[in-house]
């Protein structure tokens, strides 16, 4: 099993580039990244990991900046977000941005999908709440009108693009992409209509979820079976086992959003589920 990380970066934390350089001398398989760009001081959305809401959250080092650190000081490591909210990003520059990264990495880049939980976080990006799922479905797609190989053009609900010269290209056409969020039929058609797979936080609950997700694959046409990740995962012996013994490759587990020294003890922690 590929044993990856995730890990709050902050301007407090440990730099991309030595942990990621750390990451791979160690035998790791990836880093992702989360996304915030601001955190409004007032508002009423309550955290759903808890309030108070965790000082790193506000800090968040850009994603893609900090991949791109990652990726010019290795040459295996792969690289995510965990998540992007596609719906907070103009999609014809986030378009450039994914396939710059992945382009430059050799195409190492996995695009993390997801929705968000802080709706004023939303609203200053002009994101009307109740249509934010909608508004990213279109946004993939006119990405991947850009990603495209031939100049296509897209006309979606909310957006639009002429057929386009766009380079750099994916390495592989699209990056592989994963959608995050709890598991029902909402999430799971996104998932179908645009994604390789899932990408769940924590990972409970998948020996009742996984079965329903492979059959609505299935019944959408696609081929093979859906990527599963387990996302931000505490890690024991008996949780990879379970993993497993499900049929999943990847985990990724989760860094403590802390200085230097005490990242790399809990990497060395973690060395023993390599």
């Amino acid at each position: 099993m590929r044993i990856a990380t995730t890990i709050f970066l902050t301007d407090e934390t440990i730099r991309p580039d030595r942990l990621a350089r750390e990451l791979e001398q160690r035998g790791f398989a990836g880093l992702y990244l989360p996304e915030h760009t601001h955190i409004p001081a007032s508002r009423d959305t309550p955290a759903p990991m808890g309030e108070p809401l965790p000082r790193e959250y506000g800090r968040t080092l850009d994603p893609f900046v900090a991949l791109a650190q990652a990726a010019a000081v290795t040459g295996r490591l792969g690289l995510g977000t965990g998540i992007t909210l596609v719906a907070q990003h103009d999609p014809v520059a986030l378009a450039k941005q994914i396939a710059t990264l992945d382009f430059l990495s050799g195409g190492r880049f996995t695009l993390g999908v997801g929705f968000g939980w802080n709706v004023e976080e939303a609203a200053d990006h002009g994101v009307q709440w109740s249509t934010r799922r909608e508004l990213t479905r279109d946004r993939m797609a006119l990405m991947r009108a850009l990603w495209a190989a031939e100049p296509t053009a897209y006309k979606g609900e909310f957006g639009s693009v002429r057929a386009s010269f766009a380079y750099p290209k994916p390495a592989d056409g699209a990056p592989r992409t994963l959608v995050g969020g709890a598991a029902g039929p909402r999430l799971f058609g996104q998932i179908t209509g645009y994604a390789d797979g899932w990408l769940p936080i924590g990972g409970r609950g998948l020996g009742e979820s996984l079965p329903e997700l492979r059959r609505v694959w299935a019944d959408a046409g696609r081929a093979g079976d859906p990527v599963v990740v387990p996302y931000a995962v505490k890690p024991s012996a008996g949780k990879l086992a379970y993993y497993r013994d499900l049929g999943l490759t990847e985990v990724v587990l989760q860094l403590p959003p802390a200085d230097e020294a005490t990242v790399l003890r809990t990497l060395d922690d973690f060395a023993q589920y390599l």
